[in-house]
């Protein structure tokens, strides 16, 4: 199940070309856009240690997407039961992957979405 996550080119905010490299960049500087899907900015904000705004994003987002970033931040947190509850609305599994391979793989999925 494991992809390689920096060969996606995408479209987001207003046609703007990203690519997963240009996004991982926003990640390690601690840069969180505004004029990103919510659901990129969570994880973003996870990233640069504010679980609490990552949570509240993913709360708010009701959809499978949003399900499985609140997945993986209450896996993060160490909740694997709350964890495995909303991996079961986003329809899917816990994964066996670390937790930084399961935020790149979110991120591309989200990415290829936008």
């Amino acid at each position: 199940m494991h992809t390689n996550v920096r060969s996606v080119t995408i479209f987001i905010a207003k046609n703007k070309m990203i690519s997963i490299e240009e996004y991982l960049k926003l990640k390690d500087s601690g840069t969180v856009p505004d004029d990103i899907p919510s659901l990129l900015q969570s994880l973003l904000l996870d990233a640069a240690g504010d679980w609490d705004s990552a949570h509240k994003i993913a709360q708010k987002e009701i959809n499978k997407d949003g399900a499985w970033v609140h997945a993986y931040l209450h896996r993060k947190e160490g909740d694997l039961l709350n964890a495995s509850y909303w991996y079961r609305i986003a329809e899917k599994s816990m994964p066996d992957m670390s937790l930084e391979e399961e935020w790149e793989y979110i991120a591309m999925a989200l990415l290829e979405k936008s």
